[in-house]
């Protein structure tokens, strides 16, 4: 069987370790039943602290992350920072998609790209999700701006977990299987989904199918939503084991 190689960049916060576990993790799981292979190549703006000042600081700077990306012609660059794009305003995540892609084009590389934010809405668009409980790491303020930003997007948020941790490197320590039971907090009644990691830093991967298969309910996490959305810029069918409904491949 041949074997094609696929190039994909990951735009970073600097103190994200999640982000180059989970999502090459569900690729690697993807090369199991299909012959794509992937290597992963990243660029990291600086942020150490969730709060809303240094998001915008970090935000700025991903242009120059994308075009330092595009010197090493990837095929797709997926940056990771939700609640950075969230809290810039209604709709953000298609201009931080622009501004991205036309600093690849003026480096004579254009490139797609994608965002946790975008990769979530579309996400929970495409399971027909209507009301949805998330599960956040960020404190309540900004854990509001995601709740605002995803009902702006035509989504209900019914019930919200915030857990409140602003060191970004905390979020990263939290134990991946917790969101199996802290769902269990939330109100679940008469929605259509379940975000068991609104946060690419907040590892959920193991949770999402246990989470699923207690609930009865579609669950997403920013990972496997992004993950996803790089399957769909590659053209490549977006299945891969572990990723619960959305990477079913139905």
């Amino acid at each position: 069987m041949t074997h094609k190689n696929r190039r994909v960049g990951l735009i970073v916060p600097s103190s994200n370790v999640t982000m180059e576990t989970e999502i090459p993790a569900l690729l690697r799981n993807r090369e199991e039943i299909f012959s794509d292979r992937f290597t992963f190549h990243s660029s990291r703006m600086r942020m150490k602290s969730v709060v809303k000042e240094e998001l915008e600081r970090m935000d700025d700077d991903s242009v120059r992350c994308a075009f330092e990306l595009s010197d090493a012609a990837v095929e797709v660059q997926a940056y990771a920072c939700l609640v950075a794009i969230m809290s810039r305003g209604h709709g953000y995540h298609k201009v931080s998609e622009q501004r991205l892609f036309k600093a690849t084009k003026e480096n004579g590389m254009p490139t797609p790209s994608v965002n946790s934010a975008g990769a979530l809405i579309d996400g929970m668009h495409s399971l027909g999700m209507k009301k949805v409980s998330i599960i956040c790491p960020y404190m309540k303020p900004l854990t509001k701006l995601v709740v605002d930003y995803i009902e702006n997007q035509g989504i209900e948020v019914q019930d919200f977990l915030a857990l409140e941790i602003p060191n970004n490197l905390e979020v990263a320590a939290q134990d991946p299987n917790a969101p199996a039971e802290l769902w269990k907090k939330l109100d679940t009644k008469g929605i259509d989904g379940i975000i068991a990691s609104a946060c690419v830093q907040m590892p959920s991967l193991p949770a999402v199918e246990k989470i699923e298969k207690m609930s009865g309910l579609p669950t997403l996490s920013a990972s496997v939503a992004t993950t996803w959305s790089i399957l769909n810029a590659l053209d490549l069918t977006a299945k891969a084991p572990s990723g619960g409904a959305l990477l079913a491949g139905y």
